[in-house]
């Protein structure tokens, strides 16, 4: 569950105070302890159960470990603030929106808000322009705020296992109105173009996250393709169901009980009109009719043979790493690292 009003740790506004007043701002402290309050609101919104207050915590404590590395360390916190201010995980806009996080209103957000509290406007346009930068989390090499701010979010990927397996258990939950196999194939996507990348970390001491990150990463990816390949048979599986219902109920409607002669004629015997049976009738008399226990009935006359359909349902193989599958809603340029 979102952590509530009365769990947000008390140092919290009071880092919001003290970064904004490092930015410059010239507001009333009231000013600004109100709009760090209605922040701090929208990261405990109830919807939220991975991107939520919890979230936003862990990212500022992963600043201030890399803190040492930046040129501007209230203007990353305060970029660490406004990250996800912005956040819908409803259907439309997880597709649309390549997840719940919107870091391009949440940097509009950023900048109008700093700028109304006084802050100078290129330290706002920074701040803004540090959010951003998270859209993709490929920061220039020798921009060590930006850096450090994309390291200290996806620094929840070098969590211990327990922790990596809680926080995925909260983004499948955030998720849960997105469809299971269209969830997989995106995650399987994100999970994919991270591990082929040189490096997930770009600052110096971000790197030495690198290991646990990239052991959690790939094990999470073999157990999603277990999964995908395990939903794929499923639906192949019931794919065939439907077609033997399917064919059942065509072979119920349109079959009909064969006559005596088509049967005998279906099996290559010759009919009563080329030879007569043993006791058969007479010049000019009728043919006795055969003993009860030999005539046809609709039960056991046989039935019109129902061809099955020439298309063959063979479920899908897994994706492999590089050919992760289509992902409806989705497109690659909206897949990204920081979708989930």
């Amino acid at each position: 569950m979102s952590v509530s009003y009365t769990d947000a740790p008390q140092w919290l506004l009071s880092s919001w105070m003290r970064a904004c007043a490092e930015a410059g701002a010239t507001a009333a402290p009231e000013d600004v302890r109100e709009t760090g309050e209605a922040l701090l609101a929208r990261w405990m919104d109830p919807r939220r159960r991975f991107h939520d207050l919890r979230h936003l915590c862990d990212v500022l404590n992963r600043v201030d470990e890399l803190a040492e590395e930046t040129h501007e360390p209230s203007l990353v916190r305060l970029a660490a603030w406004y990250h996800g201010a912005i956040f819908d995980a409803a259907s439309k806009a997880a597709y649309a929106e390549r997840g719940g996080e919107n870091e391009t209103a949440s940097a509009v957000l950023a900048h109008e808000q700093l700028v109304e509290l006084g802050v100078p406007e290129r330290s706002a346009h920074r701040v803004a322009q540090l959010v951003t930068a998270l859209l993709r989390h490929a920061p220039d090499p020798t921009d060590f705020d930006c850096a450090v701010l994309c390291d200290a979010d996806l620094g929840m990927l070098a969590q211990e296992p327990q922790r990596y397996k809680a926080y995925l258990e909260d983004v499948r939950a955030e998720y849960a109105h997105i469809p299971v196999e269209d969830y997989v194939r995106a995650r399987i996507a994100i999970l994919t173009k991270l591990l082929a990348r040189p490096s997930l970390f770009s600052s110096p001491l971000g790197a030495a996250w690198e290991d646990a990150a990239r052991q959690n990463v790939t094990a999470e990816l073999m157990r999603l393709k277990k999964e995908l390949a395990k939903l794929n048979a499923e639906d192949a599986a019931q794919l065939c169901a439907e077609d033997v219902v399917r064919l059942a109920a065509e072979g119920v409607s349109t079959g009909e009980p064969a006559s005596r002669a088509q049967a005998q004629d279906s099996a290559g015997e010759p009919t009563s009109s080329e030879a007569p049976a043993a006791g058969g009738a007479q010049d000019g008399q009728a043919a006795p009719a055969p003993p009860a226990a030999f005539r046809p009935s609709a039960a056991t006359a046989p039935m019109r043979p129902v061809t099955a359909p020439t298309r063959a349902v063979t479920p899908a193989s897994p994706p492999t790493a590089d050919e992760p599958g289509p992902v409806r809603g989705w497109s690659d340029a909206d897949i990204d690292e920081d979708d989930f």
